[in-house]
């Protein structure tokens, strides 16, 4: 599965505002709520007890905020960019800067580990980062993906 394969334009917020963990949860279950037909306040709580069993800030600028949702017909990936950076409490004690949010129906657990390791995988390569911390529009990042995306 690729990331395109599920990541939708809609659900790419290249100027998130808030500074603290929770807000940024907030801002981006927006397009993913009126996608999936999910209350935001469930996929927000999902998240947030995820959150607390350990930061999915994995370092690098990077956090990848995912849970399982029952009652979800598919999974829902988004996308947020931070131009300051959030203290999302990541293991390297800095700045969090690209979000890949991922919630998936609570029984699909192979779906959810498969997409999780591949959005980990492409954020490994440093260059792709640093286009994507520079990208404008929604297009860029599915522009910037697709590239990564395909060479897999």
């Amino acid at each position: 599965m690729k990331i395109l394969d599920v990541l939708r334009k809609d659900a790419i917020i290249v100027d998130l505002k808030s500074t603290e963990k929770k807000g940024v949860i907030e801002e981006l279950v927006v397009p993913l709520a009126q996608s999936s037909g999910a209350d935001p306040a469930d996929l927000v709580k999902v998240l947030m007890e995820r959150e607390r069993l350990g930061s999915t800030g994995i370092g690098g600028g990077i956090g990848i905020p995912h849970g399982k949702l029952k009652g979800l017909d598919s999974l829902v990936v988004g996308f947020g960019l931070s131009r300051k950076g959030v203290n999302f409490e990541s293991m390297d004690g800095r700045p969090t800067h690209i979000f890949f949010l991922l919630v998936t129906p609570e029984n699909s657990i192979d779906i959810h580990l498969k997409l999780l390791s591949r959005i980990s995988r492409i954020l490994k390569n440093d260059l792709l980062k640093q286009r994507l911390r520079n990208a404008k529009t929604s297009e860029d990042v599915l522009n910037i993906i697709r590239e990564e995306d395909e060479s897999f």
